[in-house]
Protein backbone atom coordinates (compact mmCIF):
# COMPACT_ATOMS: atom_id res chain seq x y z
CA UNK A 1 0.00 0.00 0.00
CA UNK A 2 1.49 3.07 -0.87
CA UNK A 3 0.24 6.29 0.92
CA UNK A 4 2.04 9.53 1.07
CA UNK A 5 1.81 12.90 1.00
CA UNK A 6 3.79 14.25 -2.30
CA UNK A 7 4.46 12.65 -5.54
CA UNK A 8 7.98 11.86 -5.64
CA UNK A 9 7.38 9.72 -2.18
CA UNK A 10 4.64 7.90 -3.67
CA UNK A 11 7.07 7.49 -6.41
CA UNK A 12 10.04 6.04 -4.24
CA UNK A 13 7.06 4.11 -2.63
CA UNK A 14 5.62 2.40 -5.12
CA UNK A 15 9.37 1.18 -6.23
CA UNK A 16 9.94 -0.24 -3.16
CA UNK A 17 6.62 -1.74 -2.98
CA UNK A 18 7.19 -3.71 -6.25
CA UNK A 19 10.31 -5.02 -5.48
CA UNK A 20 8.25 -6.94 -2.94
CA UNK A 21 5.03 -7.62 -4.56
CA UNK A 22 3.74 -7.43 -8.10
CA UNK A 23 0.05 -5.94 -6.18
CA UNK A 24 -0.18 -2.20 -4.82
CA UNK A 25 -3.08 -0.26 -3.81
CA UNK A 26 -2.08 3.22 -4.41
CA UNK A 27 -4.07 5.86 -1.81
CA UNK A 28 -4.18 9.25 -4.21
CA UNK A 29 -6.04 10.38 -1.41
CA UNK A 30 -3.10 10.67 1.09
CA UNK A 31 -1.60 12.94 -1.76
CA UNK A 32 -1.49 16.57 -0.14
CA UNK A 33 -3.33 18.49 -3.00
CA UNK A 34 -4.47 17.66 -6.11
CA UNK A 35 -1.24 18.81 -7.97
CA UNK A 36 0.40 16.26 -6.35
CA UNK A 37 -1.87 14.07 -7.34
CA UNK A 38 -1.73 15.62 -10.99
CA UNK A 39 2.09 15.08 -11.15
CA UNK A 40 2.09 11.56 -9.63
CA UNK A 41 -0.28 10.24 -11.62
CA UNK A 42 2.05 11.52 -14.51
CA UNK A 43 4.64 10.40 -13.52
CA UNK A 44 2.66 7.12 -12.97
CA UNK A 45 1.92 7.03 -16.69
CA UNK A 46 5.28 7.78 -17.93
CA UNK A 47 6.56 5.09 -15.96
CA UNK A 48 4.39 2.47 -16.07
CA UNK A 49 5.44 -0.76 -14.36
CA UNK A 50 5.01 -3.84 -16.66
CA UNK A 51 3.35 -6.91 -14.83
CA UNK A 52 1.80 -4.94 -12.00
CA UNK A 53 -1.65 -4.83 -10.75
CA UNK A 54 -2.28 -1.19 -9.01
CA UNK A 55 -5.53 -0.29 -6.97
CA UNK A 56 -5.76 3.35 -6.77
CA UNK A 57 -7.79 4.67 -3.82
CA UNK A 58 -9.20 8.41 -4.00
CA UNK A 59 -11.08 7.82 -0.52
CA UNK A 60 -13.16 10.63 0.53
CA UNK A 61 -13.48 12.18 4.59
CA UNK A 62 -16.87 10.05 4.35
CA UNK A 63 -16.15 6.90 3.64
CA UNK A 64 -12.49 7.12 6.31
CA UNK A 65 -9.89 8.82 3.53
CA UNK A 66 -8.48 12.17 3.15
CA UNK A 67 -9.89 13.74 -0.36
CA UNK A 68 -12.02 16.93 1.09
CA UNK A 69 -13.88 16.59 -2.47
CA UNK A 70 -17.21 15.27 -3.90
CA UNK A 71 -18.42 12.14 -5.30
CA UNK A 72 -17.63 13.21 -8.93
CA UNK A 73 -14.06 14.50 -7.48
CA UNK A 74 -13.51 11.30 -6.43
CA UNK A 75 -14.67 9.38 -9.62
CA UNK A 76 -12.63 11.84 -11.54
CA UNK A 77 -9.08 10.80 -10.32
CA UNK A 78 -9.94 7.11 -10.25
CA UNK A 79 -10.57 8.07 -14.40
CA UNK A 80 -7.30 9.69 -14.71
CA UNK A 81 -5.49 6.69 -12.64
CA UNK A 82 -7.00 4.30 -15.01
CA UNK A 83 -5.49 6.65 -17.95
CA UNK A 84 -2.38 6.25 -15.75
CA UNK A 85 -2.68 2.26 -15.99
CA UNK A 86 -4.49 1.17 -12.62
CA UNK A 87 -6.26 -1.82 -13.56
CA UNK A 88 -8.69 -1.47 -10.80
CA UNK A 89 -9.96 0.77 -8.61
CA UNK A 90 -11.48 0.95 -5.26
CA UNK A 91 -14.67 2.82 -4.75
CA UNK A 92 -16.56 3.07 -0.86
CA UNK A 93 -20.11 2.10 -0.67
CA UNK A 94 -20.86 5.69 0.21
CA UNK A 95 -20.11 6.89 -2.90
CA UNK A 96 -21.63 4.03 -4.77
CA UNK A 97 -24.82 4.56 -2.68
CA UNK A 98 -24.40 8.14 -4.16
CA UNK A 99 -24.58 7.42 -8.18
CA UNK A 100 -27.70 6.27 -10.00
CA UNK A 101 -28.73 2.35 -9.81
CA UNK A 102 -26.78 0.64 -12.23
CA UNK A 103 -24.71 3.47 -13.34
CA UNK A 104 -20.89 3.11 -12.11
CA UNK A 105 -19.81 1.15 -15.16
CA UNK A 106 -20.77 4.23 -17.11
CA UNK A 107 -17.86 6.01 -15.88
CA UNK A 108 -14.45 5.70 -17.56
CA UNK A 109 -12.62 4.09 -14.63
CA UNK A 110 -10.54 1.13 -14.16
CA UNK A 111 -11.78 -2.10 -15.71
CA UNK A 112 -11.94 -3.81 -12.26
CA UNK A 113 -14.03 -2.26 -9.00
CA UNK A 114 -13.35 -3.31 -6.00
CA UNK A 115 -16.24 -2.10 -3.39
CA UNK A 116 -14.85 -1.25 0.44
CA UNK A 117 -17.09 -1.60 3.19
CA UNK A 118 -15.64 0.01 6.33
CA UNK A 119 -16.41 0.72 9.71
CA UNK A 120 -13.71 2.43 11.79
CA UNK A 121 -16.17 1.59 14.96
CA UNK A 122 -16.87 -1.76 14.62
CA UNK A 123 -17.51 -4.86 12.67
CA UNK A 124 -20.02 -4.32 10.31
CA UNK A 125 -22.71 -6.76 10.14
CA UNK A 126 -21.78 -9.65 8.05
CA UNK A 127 -24.60 -11.81 5.33
CA UNK A 128 -24.80 -12.70 1.70
CA UNK A 129 -27.02 -9.67 1.02
CA UNK A 130 -23.77 -7.60 1.65
CA UNK A 131 -22.44 -9.41 -1.62
CA UNK A 132 -25.90 -10.02 -3.39
CA UNK A 133 -27.04 -6.52 -3.06
CA UNK A 134 -23.82 -4.96 -5.33
CA UNK A 135 -22.39 -8.30 -7.28
CA UNK A 136 -23.26 -7.35 -11.10
CA UNK A 137 -21.87 -3.93 -10.43
CA UNK A 138 -18.39 -4.68 -8.85
CA UNK A 139 -15.68 -7.29 -9.27
CA UNK A 140 -14.94 -7.61 -5.58
CA UNK A 141 -16.22 -7.03 -2.27
CA UNK A 142 -13.79 -5.41 0.83
CA UNK A 143 -15.24 -5.94 4.53
CA UNK A 144 -12.44 -3.69 6.71
CA UNK A 145 -14.32 -3.22 10.54
CA UNK A 146 -12.64 -2.53 13.56
CA UNK A 147 -12.11 -6.09 15.55
CA UNK A 148 -13.15 -5.30 18.73
CA UNK A 149 -12.61 -9.10 20.13
CA UNK A 150 -10.77 -11.41 18.62
CA UNK A 151 -14.41 -13.24 17.78
CA UNK A 152 -15.07 -10.65 15.78
CA UNK A 153 -11.91 -11.29 13.49
CA UNK A 154 -12.85 -14.35 13.44
CA UNK A 155 -16.01 -14.09 12.25
CA UNK A 156 -14.84 -11.73 9.38
CA UNK A 157 -12.32 -14.48 8.30
CA UNK A 158 -15.10 -16.96 8.08
CA UNK A 159 -17.10 -14.80 5.92
CA UNK A 160 -14.65 -14.29 3.75
CA UNK A 161 -14.08 -18.05 3.10
CA UNK A 162 -17.45 -18.92 1.93
CA UNK A 163 -18.06 -15.65 -0.04
CA UNK A 164 -16.96 -14.85 -3.76
CA UNK A 165 -14.07 -12.41 -4.49
CA UNK A 166 -14.36 -11.30 -0.70
CA UNK A 167 -10.92 -9.12 0.78
CA UNK A 168 -11.53 -9.30 4.56
CA UNK A 169 -9.54 -6.54 6.44
CA UNK A 170 -9.82 -6.65 10.05
CA UNK A 171 -8.55 -3.50 11.89
CA UNK A 172 -7.21 -2.73 14.83
CA UNK A 173 -4.54 -4.08 17.44
CA UNK A 174 -6.70 -7.18 18.12
CA UNK A 175 -7.65 -7.75 14.85
CA UNK A 176 -4.11 -8.05 13.91
CA UNK A 177 -3.47 -12.14 14.01
CA UNK A 178 -6.61 -12.26 11.74
CA UNK A 179 -5.00 -10.17 9.13
CA UNK A 180 -1.85 -11.98 9.22
CA UNK A 181 -3.94 -15.13 8.56
CA UNK A 182 -6.27 -13.37 6.11
CA UNK A 183 -4.69 -14.84 2.58
CA UNK A 184 -4.51 -17.98 4.28
CA UNK A 185 -8.43 -18.44 4.85
CA UNK A 186 -9.53 -17.24 1.53
CA UNK A 187 -9.30 -13.44 1.30
CA UNK A 188 -8.33 -11.86 -2.18
CA UNK A 189 -5.98 -9.56 -0.75
CA UNK A 190 -4.02 -8.88 2.53
CA UNK A 191 -2.75 -5.07 3.41
CA UNK A 192 0.11 -3.22 4.51
CA UNK A 193 1.73 -0.40 3.96
CA UNK A 194 5.11 0.53 2.63
CA UNK A 195 5.85 3.43 5.32
CA UNK A 196 3.72 4.66 7.27
CA UNK A 197 0.44 3.04 8.59
CA UNK A 198 -2.91 4.17 7.35
CA UNK A 199 -5.11 2.37 9.70
CA UNK A 200 -4.76 0.67 13.57
CA UNK A 201 -3.22 -2.60 13.65
CA UNK A 202 -1.34 -2.54 10.15
CA UNK A 203 2.34 -4.05 10.15
CA UNK A 204 4.39 -2.94 7.30
CA UNK A 205 4.85 -4.88 4.48
CA UNK A 206 8.45 -6.25 5.40
CA UNK A 207 7.24 -7.58 8.34
CA UNK A 208 4.47 -9.21 6.74
CA UNK A 209 6.43 -10.88 4.12
CA UNK A 210 9.44 -11.45 6.09
CA UNK A 211 8.49 -11.79 9.53
CA UNK A 212 5.27 -13.32 9.38
CA UNK A 213 5.67 -14.25 5.76
CA UNK A 214 1.48 -14.53 5.70
CA UNK A 215 1.80 -14.71 1.75
CA UNK A 216 3.43 -18.46 2.53
CA UNK A 217 1.30 -19.81 5.04
CA UNK A 218 -1.10 -22.71 4.55
CA UNK A 219 -3.66 -25.33 6.09
CA UNK A 220 -0.47 -27.16 7.32
CA UNK A 221 1.22 -23.88 8.75
CA UNK A 222 1.40 -24.58 12.82
CA UNK A 223 0.57 -21.38 14.67
CA UNK A 224 1.78 -20.32 18.22
CA UNK A 225 1.32 -17.12 19.36
CA UNK A 226 1.72 -14.70 22.63
CA UNK A 227 -1.30 -13.30 24.64
CA UNK A 228 -0.85 -10.04 26.91
CA UNK A 229 -1.91 -6.70 27.43
CA UNK A 230 -0.15 -4.68 26.25
CA UNK A 231 1.32 -6.95 23.50
CA UNK A 232 2.51 -4.50 20.41
CA UNK A 233 6.11 -4.11 22.66
CA UNK A 234 6.78 -7.62 22.43
CA UNK A 235 9.94 -8.88 20.36
CA UNK A 236 8.47 -12.67 20.78
CA UNK A 237 6.84 -12.85 17.14
CA UNK A 238 10.64 -11.75 16.11
CA UNK A 239 12.25 -14.48 18.12
CA UNK A 240 10.09 -17.32 17.44
CA UNK A 241 9.20 -16.38 13.69
CA UNK A 242 13.35 -16.33 13.47
CA UNK A 243 13.81 -20.00 14.36
CA UNK A 244 11.06 -21.19 12.48
CA UNK A 245 12.31 -19.69 9.47
CA UNK A 246 15.98 -21.14 10.24
CA UNK A 247 14.91 -24.84 11.42
CA UNK A 248 12.75 -24.64 8.12
CA UNK A 249 9.71 -25.32 9.54
CA UNK A 250 6.04 -24.49 8.82
CA UNK A 251 4.84 -22.69 11.60
CA UNK A 252 3.89 -18.73 12.62
CA UNK A 253 3.89 -16.90 15.63
CA UNK A 254 1.24 -13.74 16.14
CA UNK A 255 1.14 -11.63 18.65
CA UNK A 256 -2.64 -11.60 20.48
CA UNK A 257 -4.06 -8.26 22.24
CA UNK A 258 -6.27 -10.09 24.68
CA UNK A 259 -8.09 -8.17 27.67
CA UNK A 260 -10.72 -11.19 27.99
CA UNK A 261 -9.13 -14.43 28.16
CA UNK A 262 -12.46 -16.19 27.33
CA UNK A 263 -12.88 -14.24 24.51
CA UNK A 264 -9.54 -15.72 23.01
CA UNK A 265 -9.87 -19.11 24.34
CA UNK A 266 -12.82 -19.19 23.22
CA UNK A 267 -11.48 -18.54 19.41
CA UNK A 268 -8.56 -20.14 19.89
CA UNK A 269 -9.80 -23.33 17.96
CA UNK A 270 -10.42 -21.24 15.22
CA UNK A 271 -6.76 -20.40 14.45
CA UNK A 272 -6.06 -23.60 15.09
CA UNK A 273 -3.04 -22.98 17.58
CA UNK A 274 -0.64 -25.60 18.91
CA UNK A 275 0.53 -23.28 21.95
CA UNK A 276 1.03 -19.93 22.80
CA UNK A 277 2.71 -17.69 25.74
CA UNK A 278 1.69 -15.84 27.95
CA UNK A 279 2.34 -12.71 29.75
CA UNK A 280 1.26 -9.81 31.83
CA UNK A 281 -1.29 -9.67 33.13
CA UNK A 282 -2.59 -13.02 32.86
CA UNK A 283 0.18 -15.57 33.77
CA UNK A 284 -2.08 -16.11 36.71
CA UNK A 285 -5.41 -16.23 35.81
CA UNK A 286 -4.95 -18.52 32.63
CA UNK A 287 -4.47 -20.97 35.65
CA UNK A 288 -8.10 -21.24 36.13
CA UNK A 289 -8.37 -22.14 32.08
CA UNK A 290 -5.97 -25.41 32.04
CA UNK A 291 -6.58 -28.97 32.17
CA UNK A 292 -3.71 -29.48 33.46
CA UNK A 293 0.17 -28.17 34.34
CA UNK A 294 3.06 -28.91 35.76
CA UNK A 295 3.75 -29.44 39.17
CA UNK A 296 6.14 -26.38 39.90
CA UNK A 297 3.62 -24.49 37.68
CA UNK A 298 1.20 -24.94 39.93
CA UNK A 299 3.21 -24.41 42.72
CA UNK A 300 4.36 -20.90 41.67
CA UNK A 301 0.59 -19.94 40.95
CA UNK A 302 1.69 -18.74 37.54
CA UNK A 303 1.96 -19.72 34.13
CA UNK A 304 3.82 -18.35 31.16
CA UNK A 305 3.89 -21.29 28.17
CA UNK A 306 1.36 -23.51 26.68
CA UNK A 307 0.64 -26.30 25.51
CA UNK A 308 -2.85 -27.18 23.24
CA UNK A 309 -2.73 -31.02 23.15
CA UNK A 310 -4.09 -33.14 20.12
CA UNK A 311 -7.34 -33.10 22.23
CA UNK A 312 -7.33 -29.32 22.49
CA UNK A 313 -6.96 -29.62 25.74
CA UNK A 314 -4.49 -26.74 27.49
CA UNK A 315 -1.43 -27.85 29.46
CA UNK A 316 0.74 -25.19 30.99
CA UNK A 317 4.04 -24.92 32.37
CA UNK A 318 6.74 -22.06 33.87
CA UNK A 319 9.74 -21.12 31.83
CA UNK A 320 10.44 -17.98 33.39
CA UNK A 321 11.86 -19.85 36.62
CA UNK A 322 14.57 -21.53 33.91
CA UNK A 323 15.66 -17.86 32.62
CA UNK A 324 15.70 -16.12 35.94
CA UNK A 325 18.08 -18.42 37.59
CA UNK A 326 20.28 -19.02 33.75
CA UNK A 327 20.49 -14.64 33.53
CA UNK A 328 21.04 -14.11 37.10
CA UNK A 329 23.33 -17.40 37.34
CA UNK A 330 25.78 -15.87 35.38
CA UNK A 331 26.95 -13.21 37.95
CA UNK A 332 25.62 -15.04 41.20
CA UNK A 333 25.54 -17.96 43.05
CA UNK A 334 22.24 -18.03 44.54
CA UNK A 335 22.95 -20.47 47.09
CA UNK A 336 22.69 -18.15 50.79
CA UNK A 337 22.45 -14.16 48.71
CA UNK A 338 20.21 -12.35 49.74
CA UNK A 339 18.11 -11.11 46.93
CA UNK A 340 14.75 -8.49 46.85
CA UNK A 341 12.29 -8.99 44.30
CA UNK A 342 10.02 -6.11 43.19
CA UNK A 343 6.49 -6.82 42.42
CA UNK A 344 4.54 -9.52 43.09
CA UNK A 345 2.79 -10.35 39.69
CA UNK A 346 3.70 -13.38 37.68
CA UNK A 347 7.14 -12.77 36.77
CA UNK A 348 7.71 -12.09 40.32
CA UNK A 349 6.34 -14.93 41.38
CA UNK A 350 8.35 -17.50 39.14
CA UNK A 351 12.04 -15.18 40.31
CA UNK A 352 10.86 -15.71 43.72
CA UNK A 353 10.15 -19.65 44.27
CA UNK A 354 13.49 -20.16 41.33
CA UNK A 355 15.69 -18.00 43.94
CA UNK A 356 14.25 -19.58 47.43
CA UNK A 357 14.39 -23.22 45.49
CA UNK A 358 18.20 -22.63 44.62
CA UNK A 359 18.50 -21.28 48.35
CA UNK A 360 18.24 -17.77 48.14
CA UNK A 361 17.15 -15.66 51.33
CA UNK A 362 14.15 -13.56 49.04
CA UNK A 363 12.73 -10.26 50.09
CA UNK A 364 9.69 -9.36 48.40
CA UNK A 365 8.66 -5.37 48.12
CA UNK A 366 5.87 -4.49 45.82
CA UNK A 367 3.39 -1.49 45.87
CA UNK A 368 0.13 -4.06 46.91
CA UNK A 369 0.92 -5.00 50.25
CA UNK A 370 -1.18 -8.10 50.62
CA UNK A 371 0.27 -9.57 47.48
CA UNK A 372 3.39 -8.90 48.81
CA UNK A 373 2.79 -10.68 51.69
CA UNK A 374 0.37 -13.88 49.61
CA UNK A 375 3.94 -14.09 47.45
CA UNK A 376 6.10 -14.04 50.64
CA UNK A 377 4.09 -16.98 52.27
CA UNK A 378 3.85 -19.10 48.68
CA UNK A 379 7.32 -18.52 48.19
CA UNK A 380 9.03 -18.80 51.75
CA UNK A 381 10.56 -15.49 51.30
CA UNK A 382 10.02 -12.28 53.69
CA UNK A 383 8.31 -8.91 52.85
CA UNK A 384 10.09 -5.75 52.68
CA UNK A 385 8.56 -3.02 53.06
CA UNK A 386 9.56 0.10 50.58
CA UNK A 387 10.82 2.89 53.35
CA UNK A 388 13.77 0.12 54.24
CA UNK A 389 15.20 0.01 50.74
CA UNK A 390 16.87 2.97 51.77
CA UNK A 391 19.24 1.33 54.70
CA UNK A 392 19.17 -2.77 53.57
CA UNK A 393 21.25 -4.45 51.80
CA UNK A 394 21.06 -6.89 49.22
CA UNK A 395 23.46 -8.98 46.87
CA UNK A 396 21.08 -8.54 43.88
CA UNK A 397 17.87 -6.78 43.06
CA UNK A 398 15.47 -8.03 40.34
CA UNK A 399 12.91 -5.70 39.23
CA UNK A 400 9.45 -8.08 37.91
CA UNK A 401 7.61 -4.82 37.61
CA UNK A 402 6.51 -3.50 34.45
CA UNK A 403 8.30 0.15 35.05
CA UNK A 404 10.63 1.55 32.81
CA UNK A 405 9.16 -1.07 29.84
CA UNK A 406 9.02 0.62 26.22
CA UNK A 407 7.42 3.09 25.30
CA UNK A 408 7.84 4.85 29.07
CA UNK A 409 11.48 4.12 29.02
CA UNK A 410 12.55 7.48 30.87
CA UNK A 411 11.27 6.01 34.18
CA UNK A 412 13.16 3.80 36.83
CA UNK A 413 10.61 1.72 39.51
CA UNK A 414 13.91 2.28 42.40
CA UNK A 415 15.42 5.45 43.10
CA UNK A 416 18.96 5.96 43.47
CA UNK A 417 19.43 6.50 46.82
CA UNK A 418 17.27 2.56 47.08
CA UNK A 419 20.02 0.59 45.03
CA UNK A 420 22.35 -0.67 48.08
CA UNK A 421 23.52 -3.83 46.45
CA UNK A 422 26.06 -5.64 44.21
CA UNK A 423 24.07 -6.75 41.31
CA UNK A 424 20.79 -5.22 39.56
CA UNK A 425 18.79 -7.91 37.55
CA UNK A 426 15.62 -5.77 34.95
CA UNK A 427 13.41 -8.49 33.77
CA UNK A 428 12.39 -5.80 31.32
CA UNK A 429 13.76 -6.40 28.05
CA UNK A 430 12.74 -3.52 25.87
CA UNK A 431 14.53 -1.26 26.13
CA UNK A 432 17.84 -3.57 26.69
CA UNK A 433 19.29 -1.16 29.43
CA UNK A 434 16.33 -0.14 30.79
CA UNK A 435 16.81 3.14 33.05
CA UNK A 436 17.34 1.39 36.15
CA UNK A 437 20.37 -0.12 34.89
CA UNK A 438 21.38 3.15 33.83
CA UNK A 439 20.94 4.26 37.46
CA UNK A 440 22.69 0.69 38.36
CA UNK A 441 25.57 1.45 36.35
CA UNK A 442 25.87 4.88 37.31
CA UNK A 443 26.83 3.32 40.94
CA UNK A 444 29.11 1.11 39.99
CA UNK A 445 26.90 -1.86 39.76
CA UNK A 446 27.11 -4.38 37.77
CA UNK A 447 23.95 -5.14 35.66
CA UNK A 448 21.81 -8.13 34.59
CA UNK A 449 19.25 -7.33 31.29
CA UNK A 450 16.50 -9.07 31.12
CA UNK A 451 17.23 -9.99 27.32
CA UNK A 452 19.42 -12.79 29.11
CA UNK A 453 15.89 -14.10 30.33
CA UNK A 454 14.01 -13.29 27.92
CA UNK A 455 16.42 -15.56 25.73
CA UNK A 456 16.41 -18.15 28.14
CA UNK A 457 12.87 -18.64 28.64
CA UNK A 458 11.56 -18.07 25.33
CA UNK A 459 14.41 -21.04 24.06
CA UNK A 460 12.31 -23.37 26.75
CA UNK A 461 9.79 -22.55 25.21
CA UNK A 462 10.18 -22.83 21.36
CA UNK A 463 11.93 -26.87 22.49
CA UNK A 464 9.06 -27.23 24.43
CA UNK A 465 7.00 -26.85 21.72
CA UNK A 466 9.20 -28.00 19.41
CA UNK A 467 10.52 -31.19 20.94
CA UNK A 468 14.07 -30.51 19.13
CA UNK A 469 16.68 -27.92 19.91
CA UNK A 470 16.11 -24.40 19.33
CA UNK A 471 18.53 -22.13 16.80
CA UNK A 472 20.17 -20.28 19.65
CA UNK A 473 22.43 -17.96 17.97
CA UNK A 474 20.24 -16.83 15.34
CA UNK A 475 17.11 -15.74 17.96
CA UNK A 476 19.70 -13.92 20.43
CA UNK A 477 21.32 -12.20 16.94
CA UNK A 478 17.92 -11.25 16.00
CA UNK A 479 16.63 -9.80 19.16
CA UNK A 480 19.88 -7.85 20.22
CA UNK A 481 19.87 -6.38 16.16
CA UNK A 482 16.40 -4.85 16.60
CA UNK A 483 16.86 -3.50 19.99
CA UNK A 484 20.14 -2.19 18.85
CA UNK A 485 18.67 -0.99 16.13
CA UNK A 486 15.59 0.70 18.78
CA UNK A 487 18.12 2.84 20.44
CA UNK A 488 20.06 4.22 17.67
CA UNK A 489 16.73 5.60 16.41
CA UNK A 490 15.61 7.09 19.72
CA UNK A 491 19.65 8.28 20.50
CA UNK A 492 19.24 10.37 16.53
CA UNK A 493 18.24 13.99 16.53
Amino acid sequence: MVAADSAREAAAQLRRALRETPTVELRLDWLKSDSERRRFLVLLQRNRPRRAVLIATCRRRKGGGLLAGSVQDELSWLAQAAAAGCLWCDLEVESLRKLPRDSIRKYPLPRRILLSVHDFGRMPRLDAALEARWRGQVDAVKIAGVARTIADSVRLLRFAAKSRNCVAVPMGEVGLPARLLALREGSALAYAPVSAATAPGQVSLREMKYLYRAHALNRQTQVFGVIGDPIAHSLSPLLHNTAFLARRINAVYLPFLVKNLRDFLKAAPDFGLRGFSVTLPHKQSILRHLQDCDALSAEIGAVNTVVVRRDSSLYGCNTDYVGVLHALGKKLRPGKSRVLVLGAGGSARAAAFALTRAGAVVGICARRSAAARELARAAGAEVVPRRALKTESFDAIVNATPVGMYPDTAISPLEPGELHCRIVMDLIYRPERTQLLKLAAQKRIATVSGVEMFLAQAIAQWELWMKRRAPEKSMRRAVLAALRAEERGRSSP
